[in-house]
């Protein structure tokens, strides 16, 4: 059984992954690598499984050395995906090592289910648009803020605006003012991703471009987008999974009493 940690800005996502397959997913707060309360809760979530290795990637570089730590004590083996590790992709890109580990993963992911050229949107903190080109490299892509993120920031900056609970909204004339805020966020953030994902389109020079979404607001945001054609909540820890294949041979899947899971 391979362990899969995607640390985030705010979640780490674990997985439990065998084979060609991710069998369980579970999120828990990236802070909890500092308070050292991540180590119970990863070892409550493998519990009764026999541990190939780690596969990690990550975006806060503090909590990464807290995993090594962890991983060391536990005697596992560690592959961490960055842009010297990376394969199952090429990167064309002028300064590698600055592309985010997560992008990374989606890309892997993205191109060895829907081939290229292939754009990703991860709707996180902010939301990343990731591209591979025809060839099957990594050639950059675009960030925004995320949707939580822009609201959170109208609450914070200005005196009278609540903060809201972001949900689908029909209105497009908002009647008080979390209804007007939503149709901003909502309907607005829907044009944003439209607008950019027409920019890419054009860019590549096709006239119909594969995007996969993933991430926290994917499946309310793609629901009235049809730029967009899948969403795949665990794009990233497939990515991870696929990224540890090429570095390794994959083997059986046991559990506690050695049985073939």
């Amino acid at each position: 059984m391979l362990l899969l940690l995607d640390i985030g800005n705010t979640h780490t996502h674990l997985g439990l992954a065998c084979g060609d397959k991710v069998l369980r997913s579970l999120d828990i707060p990236t802070s909890a690598w500092a308070d050292g309360t991540a180590a119970a809760s990863v070892d409550k979530f493998t519990a009764r499984h026999i541990l190939e290795g780690v596969a990690t990637c990550s975006v806060v570089p503090l909590m990464s050395e807290k995993v090594r730590i962890y991983t060391a004590k536990r005697g596992l083996n560690i592959f961490e995906l960055n842009s010297k590790t990376v394969s199952g992709i090429g990167i064309d890109y002028p300064k590698p090592s600055s592309i985010g580990p997560d992008r990374l993963a989606n890309s892997i992911a993205a191109f060895h289910y829907w081939g290229a050229p292939v754009v990703v949107v991860d709707f996180g903190t902010a939301v990343t648009f990731d591209v591979v080109n025809r060839s099957g490299d990594y050639v950059g892509g675009i960030i925004a803020p995320g949707l939580s993120a822009m609201t959170s920031y109208l609450h914070e900056k200005t005196a009278l605006l609540p903060k809201i609970k972001i949900r689908e909204t029909k209105a497009v004339i908002g009647r008080n003012t979390r209804e007007a805020m939503l149709i901003g966020a909502i309907h607005g953030y829907r044009g944003l991703i439209k607008e950019l994902l027409g920019n890419l389109r054009r860019e590549l020079g096709v006239r119909k471009l594969c995007v996969i979404a993933t991430g926290g607001y994917a499946d309310l945001i793609s629901s009235q987008l049809p730029e967009i054609q899948e969403v795949c909540n665990e794009l990233t820890l497939q990515g991870l999974r696929i990224a540890w294949n090429h570095h390794r041979q994959p083997k059986p899947c046991l559990n506690s009493s050695n049985q073939v899971a």
